[in-house]
């Protein structure tokens, strides 16, 4: 199909049409659509190439190298071409690419044959870029390009055949010129055209193309260019017909008369040629059939005469017998050519077999379905009937077979809705068309109503009505034709066709019923307009069956639905086409002849047609009809009164439903009235009703209710249409009669509630309607009001029934009486059914009426009730539960109603309705804490609070709803506030007399407030935030502009809170100061001042004083023993401000101004602000250290201008003026003792932390010194002479004698040194002696043997109760003041004598003495509890909690027991021992140690006495176990060999039972048990004493064999249950990983440094109160001595774990942290360890963890290498021996097993290891004899001698090998001579 060289060379001169060919090209491209060319096709190949000759000379380079791409096989490669050239030519000039133009012809045609659809794509895109870069020098290259370019039109890829009509448009913009192109070069298209006919799959391509890939590119291009033949033809032929002027002969149209003539005879050649194209109809591929039938139409419409009648019968026969086409993408075309031959050539029917050839494959296609193609070939069967000769069928067989086979086919038709209405319509039309037509048939008038009839009784009524009534039956129920739908079938109608069961259930859907009818309807329609005679036999055979289908009752429901739906369609037709005869000829008639069966028969059936047709043609129109006569409007009332009203409202029957439609529809609008008052006084039926409304009937009821729903549904059907109702349906008597029955119930229950429902309405929202008045609706609503009320006052919880109380209370229902009944639940139910239905017409009252209000929150109450029982069940017993089932049933529905119905109405009623139903139910929240209800749990509090928080969601659109709704809950009531007046803008302090009678009520509000905080925060609830976000959003009927953010802030109510300070479940510590300070941090400055102010004004008219110690910071324990409300509140909240650095230093200079203002009054000091300042001072003071020194910075006096100095030394001089302490008496003014406090309170001690030695808080002046120097002077002068001992006097002396030590220290002298010693120790030794006393008498308690456990309780209770606060406290402060003495502040300059002043020895014997004093005092209190243990648990806890109210004191006793001497210890624990208790000091140490009340400080100290070197024996082993050890020396290994003693060890009970506690047990711990803390505490007093013995001592091997034998190696579980690797698994644990859980750092640092340090105090001390942190700590110290002291016990564990991922775990943490330590102080033991021996040396190697030991005996010798692996000890070292001399393989073999069993059984250092295998080598040379059981000298473990001999043998065994073999070998023989040992 290629050109030959010389053609491609003659192609590229200009033709001599080329200038025609250039004024046809756009000079531009053109954007217009591309029209006027009709086809779809397929075309995908390429053609053969030509050779590749074409010369690229002229062309650019770039551009021909993509030119020769574009010849590749590869279709990416021509794709990258395409784009490549696409761009080029966007970027060259015209001239250079006008020369590729010749070479992109020739490529343009091969590449349109590519089976690649991108390829061709990309193909007509570059050409598009081309013709709009060349324009009109595109003209003299047209010849070659317009035959592919046109067939490219006609691709079967819509998107490629788009791209070709785009660049030829490009390159010919108007319609005119492409059709001028076309005519043009119309030659040169056939000619391509032609080529591509003649085309063979192998003739395609040159390429290796797959065979199936160039089948499918052949058929591709056979359809394409078919259609493309047939385009061309339509185009050039039918063209003159449309272009204007053709009657004129012009240069053009000589052009186009040209073109038609070559047209017409390249048609006729090719139509000849080609069999006229009827090979190719008989194709495989649907395509080219497609494209063939559209050639074949395209010849018969353009050139008829091209067909010869001697090919007629041919071509006939193809065409009209291609009714066998079964694809339905041909059957367009197929229909187009069969329609244009048949009009075309009449007689084409006549040389072929009609029957056989066009009938019979016609049946099969109709009866098919039309194989698919519904909407093509069903319109057209109209136009087939029109054109088919009359002559060539037989009217009746042809029409009959017709439509049978036409109806078959809708199974398959109906499958989509457009099929569905083609089918139908198609059925309108050719039945009509039948009719119409039927004399083109028959001659005479009676043969053409005899076929006319024929039509009806055959097709209409066989067919199509037979059918309507079948789907009908199909869809209401399946059944057979053997039932009743056959015996009615052979009776009355009598099909023409008997189909399958599954053909009649194909497609039955509603949609297709409605269509089915649709038809009928018009088509008898058109029959009454055509012959009104044929309407009546379809009429007839219509009234026949409907009243057979009601006779037959059993089969009636089945098809009723069919003519209710037939007479809808039958209303819907009349009303369109205004025509009568729906009523007249059909539906009248049939119920004339129904009716009278209604009155013989219960059945709903026929009164539902009579409804049915009454609703749509009219009740006067219908009732015309069945009386047959015209009535007037009172004839018409009175038939209706007499008759109808009576039968439709008779008893309850299965048709009463209906009945009822009926009389509703023949309500008539002229007397609807009437009609109605004879409806509604029927039912009421006033004789009964008038004596009892109780009395009315029960069916009448019933029928009301059904009757009033269906009023309903008519009435809202009226309104969506019409927008209004129109019609009044009120009456006085329905009025009455819902009153009664409301009132009455429960009457009838369901239906009693069913017809209120629907008289009242409301069931929706969208159900507006009410029929009865506004008054009744208020009657009705207080009714139901009244009985939810009565429920809840049956309610069994109080608080239930206080909330009914407070819902009457104050309102116009007060003076219900309220009484329960038998039914109560059952009224209940009733009352709950008519809220469901009727709750929305509550708004058509006011939704903020007191009934309302009141309906909606008895709602929420018994919802609040159901969901208080459902938290409480496990409260409540069996029995209550029972009694409750029914209720709570009930309450459950209540609850399934508010989430579904009520909460829809309560968002429906309005913003003023919410808010009336959110003030009601806050003030029902807030009254049922202020009851005493019986509930003071916290679950109650938490459901109130709960409930708080559902209020807020559901009510508040805004923040601004939520503060208005707190506002309401913090009101004043008469329990609330109890402190603080919320509505004083200064929060002023109450003046409630009954605080205290209140207290309870408000400490339960503030619980409820403070759980309100916690779940939405302070922000809201106390500060009253409204963020801008949300301001900015609220709707504008929402935003109340005059508000002011500030009067939501309420630092009253944070006043309340503080001075409450507990309540149940929380604390103004925990609860309320850390969210306030968040807040202030936050920036809100103003608030922290309001609440500061509140308190202080309280604080100042009460004028209390706090009773604190003000030399120290207050505890918050100490505060919150504080009794003043205000006073206590305001310490602490000043303490928290200024412990979070909250309030600077301007903050503290405006609150030291602040009160000195307010501390005189004139000339007069405020005696209340006195009190209250030492508390206040006593915290500002420690702030002002800094704030005051600033402020004076750079003066050259720094005190000068000190506000605070000039105060303080102005305060000392007023103290100073006072009378000495000593010469106080009873009554004198407090004044002086409020003075003296605030000066105590100016100079405060600060204790740093825990153990830490106190010190002085501030800096004072030179002169304050002085002055306070000076005061205690005076006092000590005074005091020496005589001793006043009122309690207040020692106290405030104590507490100046501290400050003086504190401050004025180094200006004692020695006198001054003598009285305080003095009087320290006094203060000290009466609490030593009031201590020791009160454990004689538990002692003696204890001892006494009280049967009665409770009195002995009782005593020891007593005798530890601290009556004498005044002795601890004075000893307290001596303890501060001895602390302080022996470490002081350190002295300003270096020069400074006199440090420590007990430093000299002369104080040394006075200091022990007070040391010794202490300790007695520690080991009192330890001995008591001991003592007490000895009893029971609880005389133990009674004692440790004595010391809970005394923290400080027992801290500092426990500081100084930490700090005293070994000395000071001895003597304390012999004074223990002397004393004669029934527990020693050990005992007590325990006691303390393990106690079940812990005091941190005192367990410390406890356990530094228990681990200490010189006490650390006695603590762990018992007395007689010490006295084996006595005369043991730890200097040689040898003397240790020769004297260890076989006996067991055995430890103090006290640590014994903790180590062998079951790991079982402890496995199943809580982790922070007691128990368990105990047992690790046990284990690091063990370890810690295990880290302290030599390794060589015997004693530290026998407690190591007591590991071994009586503990248990699972207690390392219960550290890793500490330690939670699991979470760190899948990351490397090295040190400096940053991801790895807080407990794992803790315990991995906790474990190097008990490693490094060989101890556990540092995480003893900071061990309590217990944490998990803390507890991780402790666990991994724990593991590191393990590790460090018991490596062989560890790695025994280790080797047991059989969870790889566990163990894993475990060996990672230890090899990143414990051993690289470890291994370091291996390596370093070893390397400094002296071995003392000549025929011995060890080296070690850091870098390689190795150790090489060298042992040489005279002429023998081996080297041996010990490496430590990674995660030692955790993995058993590596032994290898790499040199042996002189030694034999067996000895060398078992020479290195035996240091294997050192190394790897040493539970200690490495270097004691191979001391004793070196040890063991040097005794056999001496020549003694080995173990025979374990072949070594030294035993492994217990490191022992062979001792035992055997009587017979005389072999020595170990004495631990001996006793192994007997107990495994169950004997007692001699291992190798088996005689008796």
């Amino acid at each position: 199909m290629g050109r030959t060289k010389g053609e491609a060379a003659r192609s590229k001169s200009r033709p001599s049409s080329s200038s025609e060919a250039a004024s046809l090209l756009a000079s531009s491209a053109a954007t217009v659509g591309f029209g006027g060319y009709v086809g779809n096709s397929r075309v995908d190949s390429s053609l053969t190439s030509t050779s590749d000759g074409s010369t690229f000379l002229d062309i650019d380079g770039e551009l021909a190298v993509q030119l020769k791409r574009l010849s590749r096989k590869d279709p990416t490669t021509k794709l990258k071409a395409l784009s490549s050239l696409s761009q080029l030519i966007a970027e060259k000039t015209a001239l250079e690419i006008v020369a590729i133009i010749p070479q992109w012809a020739f490529e343009y045609r091969k590449l349109l044959m590519d089976y690649s659809r991108e390829v061709r794509r990309a193909t007509h895109e570059t050409m598009t870029n081309l013709v709009s870069a060349v324009g009109r020098e595109l003209a003299p290259h047209l010849k070659p390009l317009i035959g592919p370019w046109w067939f490219s039109h006609f691709d079967s890829v819509y998107e490629v055949s788009q791209a070709a009509k785009r660049s030829f448009q490009t390159a010919f913009p108007f319609q005119e010129r492409r059709l001028d192109a076309l005519m043009l070069y119309s030659s040169e298209i056939f000619t391509y055209i032609e080529e591509n006919l003649k085309l063979t799959p192998q003739s395609l391509s040159d390429k290796a193309n797959a065979s199936d890939e160039l089948e499918e590119m052949h058929q591709q291009v056979l359809s394409s260019s078919l259609l493309a033949l047939a385009a061309i033809l339509d185009v050039i032929l039918s063209s003159h017909s449309e272009r204007p002027g053709s009657e004129n002969i012009s240069g053009e149209s000589k052009h186009a008369m040209k073109a038609r003539t070559k047209a017409v005879s390249s048609a006729e050649n090719l139509f000849s040629a080609h069999n006229y194209f009827l090979d190719f109809l008989k194709s495989p591929t649907p395509a080219i059939r497609s494209a063939a039938y559209s050639m074949v139409r395209s010849c018969i419409k353009n050139i008829p005469h091209a067909i010869s009648e001697g090919d007629m019968r041919a071509v006939a026969a193809t065409i009209l017998g291609s009714f066998q086409e079964k694809n339905p993408a041909c059957h367009s075309s197929m229909w187009d050519t069969v329609l244009l031959l048949t009009k075309s050539f009449p007689d084409s029917w006549t040389f072929v077999n009609v029957q056989k050839t066009i009938l019979s494959r016609l049946w099969k296609f109709l009866n098919n379905g039309c194989f698919g193609s519904q909407k093509v070939s069903y319109p057209v069967l109209v136009l087939f009937l029109e054109i088919v000769p009359s002559k060539a069928i037989t009217k009746d067989s042809f029409f009959l077979d017709f439509f049978q086979n036409f109806w078959e086919g809708r199974n398959l038709a109906c499958s989509s809705n457009a099929d569905r209405q083609a089918f139908f319509l198609a059925a309108e039309e050719c039945f009509l068309w039948g009719l119409r037509n039927a004399s083109r048939y028959c001659d005479e008038v009676d043969s053409i109503n005899s076929f006319q009839r024929t039509l009806v009784d055959d097709i209409l009524l066989g067919l199509m009505w037979h059918e309507y009534l079948q789907v009908s039956g199909l869809k209401n129920k399946d059944i057979s034709y053997s039932s009743c739908t056959s015996n009615r079938a052979n009776e009355s109608i009598q099909p023409i066709h008997k189909e399958s069961r599954e053909a009649m259930n194909c497609s039955h859907s509603t949609d297709y019923e409605k269509s089915l009818g649709t038809c009928i309807i018009k088509i008898l329609s058109s029959i009454n307009f055509l012959q009104h005679d044929l309407l009546m036999i379809f009429c007839s055979k219509f009234q026949a069956d409907c009243l057979d289908i009601f006779q037959k009752m059993e089969c009636s429901s089945l098809y009723v639905q069919s003519f209710v739906n037939f007479f809808v369609l039958l209303g819907e037709h009349a009303m369109q086409r205004e025509e009568t005869w729906p009523l007249v000829n059909m539906v009248g008639p049939t119920l004339e002849r129904v009716f009278p069966i209604i009155g013989t028969s219960d059945s709903p059936d026929p009164v539902t047609l009579v409804s049915v047709a009454v609703s749509i043609f009219g009740s006067r129109e219908i009732v015309h009809e069945l009386m047959g006569i015209e009535l007037g409007t009172e004839q018409f009332l009175q038939y209706f009164n007499k008759d109808i009203i009576p039968w439709c409202l008779k008893k309850f029957s299965p048709s009463t439903d209906v009945r009822l439609d009926l009389l509703l529809a023949l309500l008539d609008d002229v007397c609807f009235s009437e009609q109605w008052d004879a409806i509604v006084t029927y039912l009421v039926n006033l004789k009964d009703a008038d004596t009892c409304p109780s009395m009315v009937n029960r069916n009448h009821v019933y029928v009301f209710a059904i009757l009033m729903e269906k009023v309903r549904d008519r009435t809202t059907e009226i309104i969506h249409k019409s927008d209004s109702c129109e019609i009044d349906w009120h009456h006085e008597l329905l009025d009455s009669l819902v009153v009664s029955v409301v009132c009455s119930v429960p009457l009838f229950e369901h239906s009693s509630a069913r017809f209120l429902c629907a008289a009242l309405g409301g069931r929706s929202e969208d159900d507006k309607i009410s029929f009865v008045s506004q008054n009744t609706l208020i009657l009705v609503f207080e009714e139901v009001f009244r009985k939810l009320m009565t429920f809840m006052m049956d309610s069994p919880f109080i608080w239930v029934q206080d909330a009914c109380s407070m819902l009457l209370m104050g309102g116009s229902y007060r003076d219900w009486k309220l009484k329960s009944s038998d039914n109560l639940l059952e009224t209940a139910y009733f009352i709950l059914d008519i809220l469901g239905g009727s709750l929305f017409c509550l708004k058509t009252l006011d939704t903020e009426s007191e009934v309302v209000q009141g309906i909606l929150s008895a709602v929420f109450i018994i919802d609040w009730e159901f969901s208080w029982i459902t938290v409480s069940k496990d409260q409540l017993d069996e029995e209550e539960l029972g009694m409750m089932e029914a209720r709570f049933a009930f309450c459950d529905a209540v609850h399934a109603f508010r989430g579904k119905v009520c909460d829809q109405f309560i968002e429906s009623v309005g913003l003023n309705g919410q808010r009336s139903l959110g003030s009601v139910l806050i003030q029902l929240i807030k009254g049922l804490t202020n009851f005493d209800n019986g509930f003071d749990s916290d679950s109650f509090i938490s459901f109130c609070c709960q409930k708080l928080l559902d209020i807020f969601e559901f009510l508040c659109h805004d923040q601004i709803e939520e503060q208005k709704l707190l506002d309401q809950l913090l009101c004043k009531s008469d329990s609330w506030p109890q402190w603080i007046i919320s509505d004083a803008s200064t929060g002023a302090r109450s003046e409630t007399e009954n605080a205290s009678l209140q207290e309870s009520k408000n400490t339960k509000f503030v619980a409820l407030v403070d759980k309100l905080i916690s779940n939405i925060g302070f922000d809201r609830v106390v500060a009253g935030v409204i963020t801008k976000e949300t301001t900015s959003s609220i709707k504008s009927h929402f935003l109340d502009l005059s508000i002011n953010r500030s009067n939501y802030s309420r630092p009253w109510l944070a006043a309340e809170i503080l001075c409450t300070w507990k309540w149940l479940g929380g604390s103004a510590l925990h609860s309320l100061l850390p969210p306030l300070c968040e807040y202030i941090k936050n920036g809100d400055s103003s608030f922290s001042d309001s609440v500061f102010n509140i308190l202080l004004d309280g604080a100042l008219v009460r004028g209390y004083g706090s009773g604190l110690n003000v030399l120290w910071t207050a505890s918050f324990d100490e505060v919150e023993a504080v009794q003043e409300p205000f006073l206590r509140a305001l310490t602490s909240l000043l303490s928290t401000f200024f412990q979070n650095n909250m309030w600077g230093k301007e903050k503290v200079i405006s609150l030291f101004n602040q009160l000195l203002n307010l501390l005189y009054v004139g000339d007069t000091t405020n005696l209340n602000c006195l009190r209250i300042l030492p508390s206040v001072m006593n915290i500002l003071v420690r702030t002002s250290k800094t704030v005051f020194e600033d402020c004076a910075h750079g003066q050259s006096d720094p005190y000068s201008q000190n506000e605070l100095h000039q105060h303080i030394v102005e305060w000392l001089r007023r103290v100073a003026s006072f009378p000495p302490l000593n010469a106080w008496k009873p009554g004198d003014g407090t004044d002086m003792e409020d003075w003296f406090q605030l000066i105590v309170s100016c100079f405060p001690v600060k204790v740093i932390e825990r153990m830490q030695t106190p010190k002085a808080e501030r800096y004072t002046s030179p002169i304050e010194k002085a002055f306070l120097y000076e005061l205690f002077q005076k006092q000590r002068n005074d005091g020496q002479a005589v001793g006043n001992k009122l309690p207040l006097v020692q106290v405030l002396f104590s507490k100046l004698m501290v400050i003086a030590v504190a401050y004025c220290w180094e200006d004692f002298d020695e006198e001054d040194w003598k009285f305080v010693l003095h009087r320290l120790r006094l203060w000290i030794e009466s609490a030593v002696v009031m201590m020791e006393e009160s454990v004689e008498m538990v002692n003696d308690t204890v001892t006494s043997c009280n049967n009665d456990i409770n009195v002995t309780l009782s005593i020891i209770e007593n005798a530890v109760e601290i009556k004498d606060t005044f002795t601890i406290e004075l000893a307290r402060n001596a303890l501060v003041a001895f602390s302080m003495l022996r470490g002081p502040t350190e002295p300003e300059s270096k020069d400074s004598e006199n440090l420590n002043p007990l430093a000299n020895e002369r104080w040394e014997l006075v200091t022990d003495r007070m040391l010794e004093s202490i300790l007695r005092l520690f080991f009192s209190s330890a001995a008591a509890e001991a003592i007490a243990d000895s009893c029971c648990y609880e005389a133990s806890y009674i004692v440790a909690s004595s010391r809970v109210h005394h923290p400080q004191f027992w801290e500092l006793v426990a500081s100084c027991v930490v700090q005293s001497s070994s000395h000071a210890r001895d003597k304390a624990m012999k004074s223990m021992e002397i004393w004669g208790l029934s527990k020693g000091p050990i005992s007590s140490l325990y006691a303390l140690l393990f106690s079940g009340n812990p005091h941190p400080a005192l367990q410390y100290a406890a356990f530094v006495l228990l681990s200490n070197e010189t006490m650390a024996q006695l603590a762990l082993i018992p007395d007689t176990d010490l006295m084996l050890n006595d005369g043991i020396s730890n200097n040689e290994v040898s003397h240790n060999l020769d004297t260890t003693s076989v006996e067991i060890m055995q430890l103090r009970e006290e640590v014994s039972c903790k180590l062998r506690k079951l790991p079982g047990k402890l496995l199943q711990m809580d982790f922070l048990a007691h128990d368990r803390v105990n047992v690790f505490l046990a284990w690091c007093l063990l370890l810690s004493h295990l880290a302290s013995l030599p390794s060589s001592s015997s004693l530290r091997e026998r407690m190591i064999q007591y590991v071994q034998d009586f503990t248990n190696a699972a207690v390392l579980d219960c550290l890793f249950q500490h330690i939670p690797l699991e979470l760190c698994m899948g990351t490397n644990s090295r040190k400096k990983e940053v991801g790895i859980p807080a407990e794992v750092s803790e315990a991995a640092s906790a474990a190097v440094r008990a490693i490094t340090s060989s101890s556990v105090l540092f995480c003893v001390e900071s061990l309590w109160p217990i944490a998990p942190k803390k507890m991780a700590s402790l666990a991994g110290a724990v593991f590191g001595l393990m590790l460090h002291n018991l490596p062989a016990y560890v790695r025994g564990w280790f080797s047991d774990i059989r969870d790889r991922s566990v163990s894993s775990a475990i060996e990672s943490f230890t090899k990143a942290w414990c051993s690289p330590t470890l291994i370091s102080n291996e390596l370093s033991e070893i390397k400094k360890a002296s071995f003392a021996d000549d025929n011995f040396s060890v080296s070690v190697s850091r870098s390689a963890n190795e150790i090489v030991a060298t042992y040489t005996k005279d002429e023998t010798g081996m080297d041996l290498v010990i490496r430590l692996p990674q995660s030692y000890p955790l993995k058993p070292v590596d032994i290898d021996c790499t040199r042996s001399l002189g030694i034999s393989e067996v000895k060398r073999r078992k020479w290195l097993m035996s240091l294997m069993s050192f190394i790897r059984n040493q539970n200690g250092a490495l270097a004691e290891a191979i001391r004793i295998w070196k040890s063991n080598f040097d005794k056999e040379f001496e020549g003694v004899e080995e173990c025979p059981i374990c072949y070594s000298v030294i035993h492994t473990v217990n490191h022992s001698l062979p001792r035992l001999a055997c009587k017979t043998c005389k072999h020595k065994f170990h004495s631990a090998c001996l006793y192994k073999w007997f107990s495994t070998s169950h004997k007692s023989t001699c291992p190798l001579c088996q005689s008796p040992f």
